[in-house]
């Protein structure tokens, strides 16, 4: 078996360290084949409005489509992390909730 898996170097925003986080195909097709489960919670819906100025009741169906496009995803611990037009955002890997959203 053959694994399709790369690294990806980023740039740890409160201590300028460099992380290394493992991303592939299969944790993208995880996530896309489990798109319809995102959700968030009332209060997510709030904190992700305030984050990142999108003042519409759409959030989620914002943030999907978001996900849908060609952006970085990757998996560290029990979250995704989807980065896309200077966004990241935050999702639960188990219950496939979003957490946060925060501008990059």
């Amino acid at each position: 078996m053959v694994m399709d898996i790369a690294c990806i170097q980023l740039k740890d925003r409160r201590s300028d360290a460099l992380l290394f986080f493992e991303l592939g195909s299969d944790i993208m097709n995880e996530l896309y084949s489990n798109l319809d489960k995102i959700h968030t919670t009332d209060l997510g819906v709030f904190r992700i409005q305030k984050n990142i100025h999108y003042f519409k009741d759409d959030v989620v169906n914002y943030l999907k489509e978001k996900i849908k496009k060609n952006c970085i995803i990757y998996k560290k611990g029990k979250n995704y992390y989807c980065e896309i037009d200077s966004i990241r955002i935050t999702i639960n890997s188990y219950n496939y909730c979003i957490i946060t959203v925060h501008k990059l």
